[in-house]
């Protein structure tokens, strides 16, 4: 769980994971200025806390080095603010699991009116279907949605990709799925549903449009590296 002021969320999101499902949970705490640290610490769950803010992809790099370094065969990202449900992680690892997947995402399009019907703003459904678009267009895939923050990722995918030299910022999350298509990784979809309410995260619109142009600049770095136009460090091994 890539943890950031989560304090009001915490304790109800770990109770409804599975605990048959999950044999550990690992919170890293991105510098938060609220309680989510004195929180996680009363609950049975491995933390690290960063002495400072390193971004959400910085983050991630952190979660997912150690969870190599536990030598987990499955890693599923989990936010801590409820937003995505905790109970269909059996289905989110499933393909991993009976070796059909490297990358499962979470998709809130895949059951057609679910993203609405939970609650996501409009703007924001048409900016993830519009995006979702031209991404399929660049990668010359046919995924329903390309945005979401729930995933479940092999130890062989984490090991592949060059995870650590993408962004500390939100464009992680596309990084890492242009990286998957760029190893040769397979990358399978999984209907969710999600819940937005006051205490989900959420961003600004500001960070919303840095993130959509930064993602259409990663769909033409990729473009101009499998043309062989412009080499990128992100998709060479």
């Amino acid at each position: 769980m890539p943890a950031y002021n989560a304090a009001r969320t915490l304790s109800d999101t770990w109770e409804a994971i599975p605990k048959d499902t999950v044999d550990e949970v690992l919170l890293v705490d991105d510098g938060s200025n609220d309680a989510t640290m004195d929180i996680a610490r009363k609950l049975p769950i491995r933390t690290i806390s960063l002495p400072h803010n390193v971004g959400y992809g910085g983050n991630q790099k952190i979660c997912y080095l150690e969870a190599l370094r536990l030598e987990f065969d499955v890693v599923v990202m989990l936010h801590p603010d409820g937003q995505y449900d905790p109970l269909l992680l059996p289905q989110l690892i499933a393909p991993i699991v009976r070796g059909q997947a490297d990358l499962v995402l979470g998709s809130r399009m895949m059951d057609k009116g679910s993203a609405r019907e939970g609650g996501m703003p409009l703007y924001r459904f048409v900016a993830n279907k519009a995006l979702t678009a031209v991404e399929n267009l660049a990668l010359e895939q046919h995924f329903s949605e390309l945005h979401t923050g729930y995933r479940a990722y092999s130890r062989a995918f984490l090991q592949t990709v060059p995870f650590m030299r993408n962004s500390d910022n939100f464009v992680f999350d596309t990084q890492m799925i242009t990286q998957g298509i760029a190893f040769k990784q397979r990358v399978v979809e999984v209907p969710i549903h999600t819940r937005y309410h006051a205490d989900a995260s959420s961003t600004s619109m500001q960070a919303n449009i840095v993130y959509g142009l930064s993602t259409l600049g990663v769909m033409v770095r990729w473009r101009l590296h499998k043309l062989g136009l412009l080499k990128s460090r992100l998709f060479a091994s």
